[in-house]
């Protein structure tokens, strides 16, 4: 049999691999996509038109000088750890690309992690405060991640810290997709492009 003819049984690649834009490790080319788009950090600040007209300022004139701090820093420095103990019990496997969505090319996400077929997807935090269910914030900011994806569900885990000491193993919970918040979302991530001097077609 020709290599031509076994290609024809090979595995295709899912669908959602072919919209990967950029990876966080080529930090470069991750920052100059998310400047020209609405990523999911953005989205999770679209709470109102001030807040709206806030990140669309920030967008245009490059960020708020904001480097990140002593709780961002064990952010990222505890996330390879929790995302080792989701896929010893999920499976999900840690992600660093950014994504855009089918709907519009400037709609992207960079999910901590997702599953094979990009239907379920994780989103990881650190707290020092305890956590019931996830601020407002937060769900934006998944919902937006399922939209770009086109994912089911997001598995929300979080590690509460006592002065940067982690309180036993993460929590986690599930959240289900919400069709008509993500509408909202969008909507008003075409108004920040409009607002950015970029408007979605």
């Amino acid at each position: 049999m020709q290599d031509s003819q076994l290609d024809l049984f090979a595995p295709a690649e899912p669908l959602h691999l072919q919209r990967i834009l950029a990876r966080s490790s080529d930090r470069v080319s991750w920052l100059r996509h998310r400047a020209m788009g609405v990523t999911a950090t953005d989205a999770a600040r679209l709470s109102s038109p001030k807040a709206l007209q806030s990140v669309a300022w920030e967008k245009r004139t490059g960020g708020n000088g904001f480097s990140g701090n002593r709780y961002t820093d064990h952010g990222k420095e505890r996330e390879p750890h929790i995302a080792k103990w989701v896929a010893e019990r999920f499976p999900l496997e840690s992600s660093d690309a950014l994504f855009h969505s089918t709907r519009e090319r400037r709609h992207l996400a960079t999910p901590d992690g997702l599953s094979v077929d990009g239907l379920t997807l994780c989103e990881i935090k650190t707290t020092s405060k305890p956590l019931r269910k996830p601020p407002a914030n937060y769900l934006r900011q998944i919902w937006w991640q399922q939209y770009v994806l086109g994912a089911e569900r997001t598995l929300f885990v979080w590690e509460q810290h006592r002065d940067f000491a982690p309180l036993g193993e993460p929590q986690y919970l599930w959240i289900d997709r919400n069709d008509s918040e993500i509408e909202v979302l969008v909507q008003r991530a075409n108004l920040l492009l409009q607002a950015m001097g970029t408007s979605a077609p």
